[in-house]
């Protein structure tokens, strides 16, 4: 027995005698109403699986106008019901009429019991599917709002950050492909984010992907997905990042990592729209909003020959260069201040305040680390301090980023500190050739500048 509501509108009493008598020993729940207004009292409509409904009520009349009526009543009430209608006046063209108007299917009577109980087997599991798809599109829509939800805020009111954000405002309701440059920690992500939320696809999803963190023998899988048994852990099919960010926006972070190899991959990609799983031969468009971003200098890896041209042409229709937070001169109180305020909260310190000569220190500070530093140096202050005004001993500002080593570095994190800096200065931020110079992985290196935070 089917977990199914049936409600069957007929004027012949008779009929529906026998048709609730024929329906009870297959679905849970049969109605029966002889007269069709009575629909309209119905306040539950959407809770019935399927209608079966006569097309001629009214004695001598045989046009079928009474019960398309009552179809596209029904229909008003319940979009998703599953409507069978009912007529002993078989005609193709009033079939045809019926269906159009929204009918899942058309019986005529008298009906072969057989039949019809496969008929109306049918349109429940048809219910029952757009009831799934309902229910889908439902939670696909909640979890793109969660993906979508961002606790971080793009703060500040430079001149340096306004110009920035009026070029975002600007550029966000196109589709062009934008490139996003900045030393780390400025906060590209959150460019990148509030480039999504000012465009049309706002409410589709927004994926971002630590480029520097994939290894090449993943990247094809990652970002293109694979079938089963494509590989030796691949139990399952799975989509990469280019299909889950269809309709919605891709944001590829430190691009200027990769190698030429998985460049030249990403190119094709990008240029044709369409991506090709691991292990199939099968192409899927994909339609993304495209946003990269990087601390490298690409134009100079060009020049050196490990970045490809192309690329880069197809990358930064729109480049958008993001400040230091050295050069946001009054926004480092600014955030400063906002900072204080979450960290209080979270650390039950709510009455916090910075003194002047504290903030003079935080002013004259370069910031090399960036907003990432500085919300560390106020989280690390909110922790220690003992009173509720943080004077500027509260402060300690790391000089591990700008370390000069005059006396010798002292411990082994300062001498690999030193080692890689150097490294990465001599090929201007380029990982690939910093890493063959000291002679590790690629991956290697960027994990150890994850760690250091630089």
């Amino acid at each position: 027995m089917q977990d199914g509501k049936i409600l069957v509108i007929d004027d012949n009493k008779s009929l529906l005698s026998a048709l609730e008598i024929l329906l009870q020993f297959e679905f849970k729940n049969v109605e029966t109403i002889s007269n069709p207004n009575q629909i309209s009292s119905f306040k539950d409509l959407n809770t019935f699986d399927i209608v079966l409904l006569d097309m001629n009520f009214s004695a001598g009349v045989n046009t079928g106008n009474e019960g398309l009526f009552w179809l596209r009543e029904i229909k008003k009430k319940a979009p998703l019901i599953s409507v069978i209608m009912m007529t002993a006046y078989g005609a193709v063209d009033l079939a045809v009429k019926a269906l159009k108007e929204g009918a899942t299917d058309f019986v005529l009577k008298p009906w072969n019991n057989e039949k019809l109980l496969a008929t109306i087997k049918s349109a429940y599991l048809l219910r029952k599917s757009q009831n799934e798809v309902q229910e889908l599109k439902q939670k696909e829509s909640h979890l793109k709002q969660v993906i979508n939800q961002d606790s971080n805020f793009i703060i500040g009111n430079s001149k340096a950050l306004t110009a920035v954000l009026n070029l975002v405002t600007k550029v966000a309701k196109t589709d062009v492909n934008v490139l996003i440059t900045g030393e780390n920690g400025t906060g590209k992500e959150l460019i990148a984010r509030e480039l999504h939320r000012l465009s049309v696809r706002q409410k589709e999803v927004f994926i971002g992907v630590d480029m520097g963190s994939i290894s090449e023998t993943l990247f094809e899988s990652e970002l293109f997905g694979h079938t089963k048994g494509a590989f030796t852990d691949a139990k399952e099919d799975r989509a990469g990042k280019f299909e889950a960010a269809n309709k919605g926006s891709l944001f590829l972070d430190e691009i200027g990592n990769l190698s030429l190899q998985t460049q030249a991959k990403l190119l094709s990609a990008i240029q044709n729209r369409t991506i090709v799983r691991v292990g199939s031969n099968k192409t899927i468009p994909v339609d993304i909003r495209l946003i990269c971003a990087t601390n490298c200098n690409l134009n100079q890896m060009v020049a050196d020959g490990v970045f490809r041209e192309d690329l880069l042409y197809r990358i930064n229709t729109i480049h958008i260069e993001v400040p230091p937070l050295r050069e946001r001169g009054n926004d480092i109180l600014i955030l400063a201040d906002f900072y204080l305020k979450k960290f209080g909260s979270k650390y039950n310190k709510p009455a916090l305040r910075i003194n002047n000569f504290a903030e003079e220190k935080l002013l004259a500070y370069r910031w090399p680390g960036n907003v990432r530093e500085l919300q560390h140096t106020i989280e690390r202050a909110v922790i220690l301090c003992e009173g509720n005004v943080l004077k500027p001993t509260d402060f300690l500002l790391s000089t591990t980023k700008e370390m000069s080593f005059e006396k010798g570095p002292e411990t082994l994190d300062e001498m690999e500190h030193l080692m890689i800096t150097k490294a990465l200065d001599q090929h201007n931020g380029n990982y690939s050739a910093a890493a063959s110079q000291l002679g590790v992985s690629r991956q290697t290196l960027y994990n150890k500048m994850k760690k250091l935070d630089r």
